[in-house]
């Protein structure tokens, strides 16, 4: 086929490598460079990276909806099979929904119905689902609505992050692209309408969201660690200063005589929440770096009985 591949973040890395190994990919489109790190640097999406290694033609209009017609009679001129967008981050207007024969055809990461919007990797993590996926759809003009073509599951480990679920489904998604633009060119595939009774909406995160509660269940604090790792991240309070946790496991499930937030065990930094017990594995002390805990713990000891927050 000949295609348009749409993208920004690392997740549409994948996609956009395999389909270089299947397809003639005659432009890719990205989201302008922004400023990045301490400098403020210029700094290329990841997606524009991997299309000048392949040399493609590149295109980083500001919107495709207003003020984009130079860009729209580009993918005219092009005359794509079917347009591939991975978190591209752009609305497409109907005018360039319409212009490829197998239409535009959007990289998901969740289970459609479930979890349109912006975070749906991170929403899954946070509410506790037990597996989510990859859904292959195709665009429409409203936000993640359009009928759906080939899904993909996968469970969600114990205590993975949703930084290492992206990546799992980023991959995932490569996969699951090259079967859909086979199966759409062989004539295999019935777009499916979604059901709205079964649909959610999973919004952008938050730095408001960050802060941990420990009179929570434990299990919904182990959740949110995991939900908000590596951005947000969850922080805490340890000392007057602020304590990132990037990592945790819960190690029980029955309610202890310690208040929530309590450090009840100093050696592997275990904390109790409302009706159990957490431990952080991965955390950031402020003006330190991202370490396992076990080493933090053999710089700057904590003190039992110390209350976070």
């Amino acid at each position: 086929m000949n295609i348009i591949f749409m993208g920004t973040p690392d997740f549409a890395v994948p996609a956009l490598k395999a389909l270089y190994q299947k397809h003639k990919i005659s432009a890719v489109f990205t989201q302008p460079d922004k400023p990045k790190g301490r400098g403020y640097k210029l700094a290329p999406p990841p997606i524009k990276v991997v299309a000048q290694e392949h040399e493609t033609q590149i295109y980083q209009p500001q919107s495709l909806k207003n003020g984009g017609e130079e860009y729209i009679d580009i993918i005219k001129k092009i005359n794509p099979d079917c347009i591939v967008v991975a978190a591209y981050g752009k609305i497409l207007p109907k005018e360039v929904l319409d212009i490829p024969k197998y239409g535009c055809v959007n990289i998901h990461g969740s289970l459609l119905p479930k979890y349109r919007g912006a975070g749906p990797i991170q929403w899954a993590v946070l509410n506790d689902e037990k597996e989510t996926g990859i859904t292959t759809m195709l665009m429409g003009e409203g936000i993640d609505t359009g009928d759906m073509l080939l899904k993909k599951s996968t469970e969600i480990g114990e205590n993975e992050t949703a930084a290492e679920l992206f990546d799992r489904l980023a991959d995932l998604g490569a996969d699951l692209i090259v079967e859909t633009l086979d199966e759409l060119e062989k004539g295999n595939v019935i777009p499916e309408k979604q059901d709205e009774n079964l649909s959610s909406y999973a919004p952008m995160l938050s730095k408001e969201m960050c802060k941990l509660d420990f009179s929570q269940p434990v299990r919904k604090v182990h959740k949110k660690i995991c939900g908000l790792s590596d951005w947000p991240c969850a922080v805490t309070v340890l000392n007057g200063k602020r304590l990132k946790v990037y990592k945790s496991e819960i190690v029980s499930n029955v309610s202890s005589d310690s208040k929530p937030g309590e450090i009840v065990n100093e050696k592997d930094f275990s904390v109790a929440c409302s009706d159990g017990i957490i431990r952080f594995t991965e955390i950031q002390a402020e003006g330190s770096k991202r370490m396992k805990t076990s080493d933090y713990l053999r710089g700057k000891p904590v003190s039992k009985g110390t209350v976070l927050g």
